[in-house]
């Protein structure tokens, strides 16, 4: 039970890092305050290098990851450019970028309440990926 449990946090971490990525990276051209789009590269850089972390562990269990589901991928595409279609201001950006932070808060505390019986190692790269998650959107509340 532990291994799967494991493989799952794993899993859905993954998917919620490139989830992230992507957000940020669709963003990031109309962002218009350099220490707004700093913040933002920043916390995508540690995203990216605590994926790799991730990733590192999976092979370990010869798993390959999880890609974000396509339906919420989607939706979240759709959601951003209509907003930006209306305003392109970074107070847009902020708010898209402060409910996709929450969102992910959400969804990883809730597979940390899942998958109890995941190992430590596991449980940690999930609250590191969390308090990313709880940083970026504190940071990003004076752009709102």
């Amino acid at each position: 039970m532990i291994e799967q449990d494991t493989i799952k946090l794993l899993r859905e971490c993954d998917a919620g890092i490139k989830m992230g990525v992507d957000s940020i990276n669709d963003v990031l051209d109309d962002v218009k305050n350099e220490d707004f789009k700093s913040l933002l590269k920043e916390c995508r850089d540690k995203h990216e290098k605590l994926g790799d972390e991730l990733r590192e562990l999976l092979k370990d269990y010869h798993d390959d990851g999880k890609d974000p589901n396509p339906a919420a991928k989607s939706m979240s595409w759709l959601k951003t450019f209509a907003k930006l279609a209306a305003d392109k201001s970074d107070k847009t950006i902020a708010d898209l970028m402060t409910d996709g932070c929450n969102m992910g808060v959400k969804s990883i505390n809730r597979y940390l309440n899942q998958y109890t019986a995941a190992d430590e190692k596991s449980k940690k790269i999930a609250e590191r990926l969390s308090s990313l998650e709880e940083e970026l959107c504190v940071s990003i509340r004076k752009y709102l």
